[in-house]
């Protein structure tokens, strides 16, 4: 009887009803497409190459010109079923831009790369399975702002794989790493040893497990954060950045002044010795 009761129950339920308890058992999956712009170095496409590989549920598209219009990149999202972007704009072959957006809406932030280190050139010792889902380990200072909180809320959407993803692997077998030193944001990748590195074996049960390096390295300089997906009203402005041109300037004019400098003191010394030209020697004829 109340085998019966439960099917008539379901067979009079209304389709909105069902929709709404499909949607609750359902879980949004988070997919990630990845593009470059053109004109990105060895070392800017290899750190592409590393977070592809461990992101599995990452899509890559091909590259795009830097000079168009930038909203392309949601519908390129829409057509390949993502909801994140991660952009990387190359310029002047050397300043590598990160973009992390969530398409179409919003929010949206744009770093700074600096100090790059792929896994190739580290060859760190660490190691872990291809597709397996990392541990997102944060620092304490990101609860201490607001743009703190929101990057902690959007690399949780971006960097954690979720469950039952393309080409995942059910292991937690490495650890993402997000510390903030000097209001910078830095990345480290550690694998997870369960293993006693001298015998080999399985550790006991009281022992913790160790962290060892796999790569890639990379600091993350917070530029903007903005309202809406690669543009909007801006949310956050880092005042201390600086951009890397005004770097590149200032250490120009450095050099510049020490040449101005050298150039016055020759003018200067060539005006002395024309001010105060030397005595003619009354013996300069004599042996001649």
């Amino acid at each position: 009887m109340a085998t019966l009761y439960k099917t008539a129950q379901t067979e009079f339920k209304d389709v909105e009803d069902l929709i709404e308890e499909r949607e609750k058992k359902s879980n949004i999956k988070q997919r990630v497409l990845m593009v470059s712009s053109r004109g990105v170095t060895f070392r800017q496409r290899h750190l592409m190459n590393d977070l592809e590989a461990l992101l599995p549920h990452a899509k890559k598209e091909s590259k795009i010109e830097a000079k168009q219009d930038i909203e392309l990149l949601n519908e390129l999202a829409d057509i390949q079923n993502c909801n994140n972007v991660f952009y990387f704009e190359s310029r002047k072959h050397q300043d590598l831009y990160f973009w992390i957006s969530r398409a179409p809406s919003g929010p949206s932030v744009k770093f700074h790369v600096q100090n790059i280190h792929t896994m190739d050139e580290l060859k760190m010792t660490g190691n872990c399975l291809k597709g397996s889902r990392p541990i997102l380990s944060f620092d304490a200072n990101f609860d201490t702002e607001p743009h703190f909180q929101l990057l902690k809320e959007i690399f949780t959407q971006t960097f954690a794989v979720p469950k039952g993803a393309r080409k995942s692997k059910p292991f937690f077998d490495h650890v993402f790493s997000f510390s903030i030193v000097d209001g910078r944001i830095w990345f480290r990748n550690y694998q997870i040893v369960e293993k006693d590195p001298e015998t080999g074996g399985d550790l006991a049960k009281n022992t913790k497990p160790t962290l060892v390096e796999i790569g890639p390295r990379f600091v993350l300089n917070t530029m903007r954060i903005f309202e809406g997906s690669f543009g909007g009203p801006t949310l956050y402005e880092n005042p201390k950045f600086i951009s890397p041109n005004a770097v590149r300037a200032a250490i120009r004019s450095r050099h510049s002044a020490k040449y101005a400098e050298r150039a016055s003191r020759v003018v200067g010394r060539e005006a002395r010795e024309q001010a105060n030209p030397l005595p003619q020697d009354p013996l300069k004829d004599v042996f001649e």
